[in-house]
């Protein structure tokens, strides 16, 4: 089944118990395989939707791949049990992924299960540039216009967005899947497709924010990270190290920032 959501039926009950019965959009969360050159990398479970930009975004974020032209092919094949995303690289970049000798089988956004080595799932997020500078004003309002993008998220109440903002455009791309690793993944992928340098702006989650996430937002070069959870210990200190500002915990009347404060004004800009 490839649609993003099913309407299920439900019994509603409250205070005086038992009520008619009702309905629910809920979200699919389907298998998905990336195999690459005829081998299977990861299995993970994720919405059926922007598939094409997910294995983009998790080729990049996984360092499978440097850029979208080294995908050679990519056809989007569905199954009775779920989705492959078949993929062929070039010969090189095949052999690279061959002497990782990693393989992945994750649950729901599991973003780093089945890594073999310590050092691997702890890797520093690559540094990134000096990016821009925003005023609070302005995280607030982009924080403020995420629920109006998250189309899925409205039907079903229970998916996460990422997204990519800009001050002079707004929100340019969201994605949303069951996985917060995978939601991301697609924003990588889709940002990556569209050509849109995430450090003109900044990325926007309504997750917590765990230490792959900032790998992740490093890999398209996001100097600032906004997102509505909580941050990790570990996370805090990897941002710091990337030169990443990390604002989190994000509500209607204010945000906290854990890192590199100096992109963030308090006055107009």
């Amino acid at each position: 089944m490839n649609d993003p959501a099913s309407i299920v039926r439900c019994q509603r009950w409250g205070q005086n118990g038992r009520s008619d019965e009702s309905s629910r959009s809920v979200p699919e969360e389907t298998a998905v395989a990336l195999t690459y050159n005829g081998g299977t990398y990861a299995v993970m479970m994720a919405t059926p939707l922007d598939l094409d930009d997910f294995a983009l975004g998790f080729s990049l974020n996984e360092g499978i791949v440097d850029s979208s032209d080294d995908i050679q092919s990519l056809d989007v094949l569905s199954a009775d049990d779920g989705i492959e995303l078949r993929i062929w690289l070039d010969k090189s970049n095949a052999d690279r992924l061959q002497r990782r000798r990693r393989h992945i089988a994750g649950p729901t956004g599991c973003g780093l299960c089945g890594i073999e080595s310590i050092a691997e799932a702890t890797r520093p997020a690559r540094a990134v540039g000096p990016g821009k500078r925003f005023s609070s004003a302005q995280i607030m309002a982009a924080m403020a216009s995420l629920s109006g993008f998250q189309k899925l998220n409205m039907e079903t109440r229970a998916v996460h967005a990422a997204a990519l903002w800009e001050p002079a455009r707004g929100i340019v791309a969201l994605r949303e899947d069951v996985g917060r690793h995978n939601a991301l993944d697609k924003l990588v992928g889709a940002s990556t497709h569209a050509s849109v340098p995430a450090r003109e702006g900044a990325i926007l989650l309504t997750s917590r924010v765990s230490v792959e996430m900032v790998q992740k937002s490093a890999t398209v070069g996001a100097s600032v990270m906004v997102s509505v959870s909580a941050p990790t210990a570990t996370a805090i200190r990897m941002a710091e190290a990337a030169g990443i500002t990390l604002a989190a915990v994000a509500r209607r009347d204010g945000f906290e920032v854990f890192t590199h404060p100096s992109r963030i004004a308090s006055e107009p800009l």
